[in-house]
């Protein structure tokens, strides 16, 4: 756990926050980034690191998992496993979170709240900038409007810490007008 405040200390000392993320996402920061030490969710991401995916099948599943309508067997697991389900309880914890996804060391999703437009993330800055090539470190995505949610999100990625080493991520949407009216 002092680690864990060690980098959170250092993430808000060296963190340039854009102009448009509202104060209110800067003050859950702290919490959200204790969820990257939930054993629940290091151990799912141990477990999929052991399975030693290679990027080219990694690719390959995110080209089928783009071309899929609805939830195929793999996504409904992924839902459905003790990750997901812990990650479900973490998104009703507040009105304002909105889809978590949980990711391995090569960005390749591990379990879901709800289906991510694309398996790999490992080409994206969420995942890159949250990872930090082990280091793990805060990212804090754009403000965009979301068709599907159909309000204004922001994504918090924090690393999944195994002691001192980022071993995964996690990707926390944050709908930011549910959370300016909490």
């Amino acid at each position: 756990m002092k680690t864990l405040s060690i980098l959170i200390l250092s993430l808000f000392s060296v963190l340039a926050w854009s102009e448009e993320v509202p104060d209110k996402v800067k003050a859950i920061v702290p919490s959200v980034m204790a969820w990257g030490s939930d054993p629940i969710l290091v151990t799912a991401v141990k477990q999929q690191n052991a399975t030693h995916l290679s990027l080219d099948a990694i690719k390959k599943r995110d080209a089928e998992w783009r071309k899929v309508d609805g939830l195929d067997d793999q996504m409904k697991a992924m839902i459905g496993s003790t990750a997901g389900k812990r990650m479900l309880e973490l998104e009703v914890s507040k009105p304002y979170f909105f889809e978590l996804f949980l990711m391995d060391n090569q960005g390749a999703n591990v379990a879901m709240t709800n289906k991510t437009s694309d398996y790999w993330q490992g080409d994206e800055a969420k995942w890159q900038q949250s990872f930090a090539d082990g280091k793990g470190a805060l990212h804090v995505g754009d403000v965009e409007f979301d068709e599907s949610a159909q309000d204004y999100l922001v994504q918090l990625s924090v690393p999944v810490m195994d002691g001192d080493k980022a071993i995964g991520a996690l990707t926390i949407g944050v709908n930011l007008d549910d959370l300016e009216a909490n």
